[in-house]
């Protein structure tokens, strides 16, 4: 007879790719349900954005299929994200369970591009993602987003003032650009700059979110200590471009987030080559080659993916429509889909650490 506890013990032997730990021993497999030759349960993952999602599916079937009288076995799919843990210095965001910088060392790269394509990518590979534009200098996300006429609603609280973020594409966001004129200038020190990030961290109503992605200003300055110093950080990405100033600046903010104790998740290269329009397959290296993996290689960190340059990628930027939405088959959004499935892996690797 077919019973719960043999189910059980014919999927021991079946790992998380990712955490190399039996799904049982993980509590992963539950709601174990036995109807004759049929067997059902639930399979809770780590993160909606698995990117080896099917891979585990047909380990599960496989091993179930193999006890004698089962005919049929049905596995339903959810996940549940690990809450990062913070130290005694940092404040917690209530409801968020991993906050991700997307930083970068120099300005144009497209770290924004990144940050708004990984966010939509993972909302709609199932998870609850909010984006917080940290580049308070030069709001830039609420255009790509497709928010750039949105206004966020700011009300009186039990606890002062709150934020209503705005919505668009599945994600939630908040932004300096929601709060002044389109042609108006930030221009304020430090001190300012840090007030008004925290805000955005613990005023927004964020509600219960996987993974509150941060688009981080250039450089290693007051955004980036703020960030590092509040709240507990799943992780930052650093995107660069193959060029060498940038790959030099890369360095340099990849290393000030190791000096600050935020775990590096990897590097991202964008503008890895170009894809002319009218010549699908030809591929011309404008900003040189092979740079980011080098680089990752040397710093022994991931390289996370590789962003071709396309001009429908700069176009959906533009009209506020993701490239992940707009043309989810190209190869730009192709690899802005894996890099977002590969962060999520990565955030969760290391919570089980």
């Amino acid at each position: 007879m077919v019973d719960t506890q043999s189910v059980l013990e014919v999927l021991k032997p079946v790992q998380d790719p990712e955490l190399h730990k039996s799904l049982v021993e993980l509590n992963m497999i539950r709601n174990i349900q036995i109807k004759g030759d049929h067997v059902s349960f639930t399979l809770v993952l780590t993160t909606p954005a698995c990117p080896l999602r099917e891979f585990i599916v047909e380990d599960c079937q496989k091993a179930v299929m193999g006890l004698p009288g089962v005919s049929k076995v049905d596995v339903k799919v959810t996940a549940e994200t690990p809450q990062q843990k913070s130290l005694p210095n940092q404040q917690s965001i209530p409801g968020v369970n991993n906050i991700l910088a997307i930083s970068s060392g120099k300005g144009g790269v497209g770290k924004s591009t990144v940050a708004v394509n990984v966010a939509v990518a993972l909302a709609h590979l199932g998870a609850k993602v909010g984006l917080l534009d940290a580049d308070i200098y030069g709001p830039n996300t609420p255009t790509m987003l497709g928010l750039s006429q949105a206004k966020v609603v700011v009300r009186q609280g039990p606890q002062g003032e709150v934020i209503d973020p705005a919505f668009n594409h599945g994600v939630k966001m908040v932004s300096m650009g929601f709060l002044i004129d389109p042609d108006q200038p930030v221009i304020w020190r430090g001190p300012m700059l840090n007030g008004i990030i925290r805000q955005f961290l613990y005023q927004v109503q964020w509600g219960e979110l996987d993974y509150l992605i941060v688009d981080m200003p250039p450089g290693t300055g007051d955004a980036q200590l703020t960030m590092a110093q509040a709240v507990p950080m799943a992780g930052v990405v650093i995107v660069t471009t193959p060029q060498t100033v940038s790959l030099i600046d890369a360095r340099r903010g990849l290393k000030m987030f190791e000096q600050l104790g935020v775990h590096v998740l990897g590097i991202v290269e964008n503008m890895s080559y170009f894809i002319p329009p009218d010549l699908p397959d030809r591929q011309y290296d404008i900003f040189g080659s092979g740079g980011g993996s080098k680089t990752a290689q040397e710093l022994k960190v991931p390289l996370l993916g590789c962003i071709p340059l396309e001009i429908p990628l700069r176009e959906g930027g533009d009209l506020g429509i993701p490239i992940v939405l707009k043309q989810p088959e190209s190869a730009s959004a192709q690899a802005l889909i894996a890099i977002a499935k590969a962060i999520a892996a990565r955030v969760s690797l290391a919570a089980y650490a």
